[in-house]
């Protein structure tokens, strides 16, 4: 039960951080301080962030095999954001690209997080 209980929290704050800084992008847009071209490019930019520092934390607190554990909490994001695009079938190149951004942002926090922690 623990081990859910882990994923649970880290894979909340990992959306809460999302949904944070897509608020203040948001809010800074509405109010014309950044352009579209800069609000798309910060998107994608404060998602992986998000995704990597999230993953760094779990693999901190993981025993082996980093990759994995940021691949499993990254998983669950992927599955929940897939589902609307499946039903509308509007998967393209480009849509894929932004999925294995966030598997390789999270696998690579998760690596980095256990190598932090053997030092």
């Amino acid at each position: 039960m623990t081990y859910i209980k882990k994923y649970l929290i880290f894979l909340s704050t990992t959306i809460l951080s999302i949904i944070l800084f897509l608020f203040l992008l948001t809010i800074l847009y509405y109010f014309n301080i950044i352009n579209e071209t800069t609000y798309n490019i910060l998107k994608i930019v404060s998602l992986i962030i998000s995704i990597f520092f999230n993953s760094l934390f779990l693999g901190k607190k993981a025993k082996n095999k980093g990759y994995l554990e940021g691949i499993k909490l990254i998983l669950p994001l992927i599955v929940i954001s897939l589902i609307p695009t499946i039903i509308l079938s509007k998967f393209t190149i480009s849509i894929l690209i932004y999925y294995l951004i966030m598997l390789i942002s999270g696998s690579l926090g998760s690596m980095i997080g256990i190598n932090m922690k053997k030092n």
